[in-house]
């Protein structure tokens, strides 16, 4: 294998100090124009690649991202995409750690990114998250981090999320204009921030309509298409079992339609179903589901430009959270008036 071509090489190529080699391919301005022509036409000629690890110690930077999400599914998945391009336009490379919804695992992973020396943190807590010791040590050493989708209220840092209350509003206000009088909702954990926040904008849209509101009717569940399917069956059961069901993703939704159909009720005729997050399969299934979108790559991309922005701040900008609105996504599932 030949030999990687060095600063040396092109300094003792073209008879000047390494100094000067490196001065001009950082474009300094005391290297005169033809002296930068000429460094920079011998590195191309030579497939001279710039020592990362040098570069890193010198400026104390890896321009490396650690990026930790509870799974990659489809929301989550879309999200690093969208991270990972406006990271590559900057010159930043991603690290991603799943934790599989395991606050353990978080923190082994807050770890290892950290000996990887990362330069800081993306993150989507996961469901089991309920102390938030590992981001607050991370806050004392000053290491950049920006939140994105789940909210983390112990933790006074930049967010970018969606405003849950009002897809989950949506959705069920939809329900309600579609004549469904009993709507059940099928919420995620109950010390998920997102799950409270779709369920206070559920029981929102029941208070505006003047709807009795039904606790029996809040179901949680985790975030498993079987365990959707169980408690879907048990509200099913019911002697006054639900005309419409609102769910907290678009997995739970599935698990619903699965028990819907087992129990040979049609949709939306005998019950009305929206799910959340407008994954691709919602429209290939049938009936097609309902769901509220929510712009996973857009979420993806801000929260990216928001960490490159405070990690290259000469002064700590104010703590802010970026807010994006919900889209709800009709469809056969919950069609019921044309």
């Amino acid at each position: 294998m030949d030999k990687a071509a060095t600063i040396k090489d092109i300094a003792r190529r073209l008879h000047i100090s390494t100094s000067t080699v490196s001065r001009a391919m950082r474009d300094q301005p005391d290297v005169n124009a033809d002296t930068k022509k000429a460094v920079l036409a011998l590195a191309e000629e030579l497939d001279y690649q710039p020592n990362k690890v040098a570069l890193s110690l010198l400026k104390k930077h890896t321009y490396t991202i650690g990026v930790l999400v509870p799974n990659l599914d489809y929301f989550c998945a879309t999200a690093v995409k969208g991270i990972d391009e406006m990271a590559l336009e900057a010159g930043y490379t991603v690290m991603v750690c799943q934790s599989n919804e395991s606050y353990g695992r978080e923190v082994v992973n807050v770890r290892r990114l950290l000996e990887s020396r990362v330069d800081g943190f993306i993150i989507s807590a996961s469901s089991q998250t309920k102390a938030f010791d590992h981001f607050k040590r991370l806050q004392e050493k000053n290491i950049p981090m920006v939140f994105f989708d789940r909210e983390t209220p112990d933790m006074d840092t930049h967010r970018v999320v969606l405003d849950n209350a009002d897809g989950a509003m949506q959705a069920t206000e939809h329900l309600l204009q579609q004549g469904c009088k009993r709507i059940a909702f099928l919420a995620g954990p109950p010390a998920l921030s997102i799950s409270n926040k779709r369920k206070e904008g559920y029981l929102a849209a029941l208070k505006k309509y003047k709807t009795k509101t039904d606790e029996s009717l809040i179901v949680h569940c985790d975030f498993n298409q079987q365990y959707a399917q169980v408690a879907t069956e048990e509200l099913l059961r019911r002697k006054k079992r639900p005309d419409g069901i609102v769910t907290i993703s678009d997995r739970i939704a599935i698990g619903a339609m699965l028990a819907i159909k087992e129990k040979g009720l049609r949709m939306p005729e005998d019950i009305a179903l929206v799910g959340f997050n407008n994954e691709p399969v919602t429209s290939l299934l049938s009936p097609s589901i309902s769901s509220v979108d929510q712009p996973a790559f857009e979420m993806g991309k801000i929260a990216a430009r928001t960490f490159i922005e405070l990690l290259n701040s000469h002064e700590k900008p104010p703590v802010s959270t970026i807010t994006l609105k919900p889209r709800l996504i009709i469809r056969e599932s919950s069609r019921i008036k044309v």
